[in-house]
């Protein structure tokens, strides 16, 4: 096994009894017939089972127009695209020369996809038990800091109210890198905490989906801090 996938199932917290699952989770329809599109209708149906059960434990008031808000936001495409790319999911996509030309390791769907799949992989490799542990540990901090009049703001708007909340200074954002050409660019961006210096990369479509996704992993990583 090489160190980059060593490096990517340590930041799941979980190591595979059965490694084709996970082998297939990261492969898209464009490089295989065995794909990942079947994990990812398991990984998605679980991942709804488990949040909505976090969320009804969390706000035993709320209603389920609220509650089912919340889900949504914790769970749309981009939001899982940016967790994928916090852990380097895009680096072990096996996809076609089509798409790897496009840069579909970017995209959001193809991201947010794999993501999904490797749910259902880890459910099939281990069990409900394990798999909802899993996504527990994922989402845990992110629901603790979650309020209902937090449902429709952004990373960033979280981080500085976050930080505003504790008297800190305010993050700043630096654009580290921009690489490919034309639709298929990739920008990398950097989020400077004064209160907890760290490297909180992230890397997106455009410059203003790195500074969320940057945003999001320092945020992550304040609430565990805590």
């Amino acid at each position: 096994m090489n160190i980059s996938l060593q490096r990517f199932i340590n930041r799941l917290g979980h190591s595979f009894s059965d490694p084709r699952l996970l082998e297939q989770a990261l492969t898209h329809r464009s490089f295989s017939a065995n794909n990942n599109e079947r994990l990812e209708f398991l990984g998605d149906a679980i991942l709804d089972m488990v949040i909505s059960e976090m969320l009804y434990q969390q706000f035993p008031t709320a209603s389920e127009g609220d509650l089912s808000r919340l889900r949504a936001a914790l769970v749309k495409g981009e939001a899982l695209a940016e967790m994928a790319r916090a852990i380097d999911l895009g680096d072990q996509l096996r996809l076609g020369s089509g798409e790897l030309k496009s840069g579909g390791f970017r995209r959001d769907s193809i991201l947010a996809g794999a993501y999904e799949a490797v749910i259902g992989a880890i459910f099939l490799d281990a069990g409900f038990a394990t798999c909802q542990a899993c996504l527990i540990t994922w989402f845990e901090s992110l629901l603790q800091n979650l309020s209902l009049a937090d449902e429709h703001k952004d990373a960033k708007s979280r981080l500085q109210e976050y930080l505003q909340g504790r008297g800190e200074s305010l993050p700043e954002y630096k654009l580290l890198a921009v690489s490919g050409e034309g639709h298929a660019q990739r920008f990398e961006v950097q989020c400077y905490l004064e209160c907890q210096p760290g490297d909180y990369r992230g890397k997106a479509s455009s410059r203003r989906k790195a500074e969320q996704a940057a945003a999001q992993i320092a945020l992550h990583y304040l609430q565990k801090m805590k």
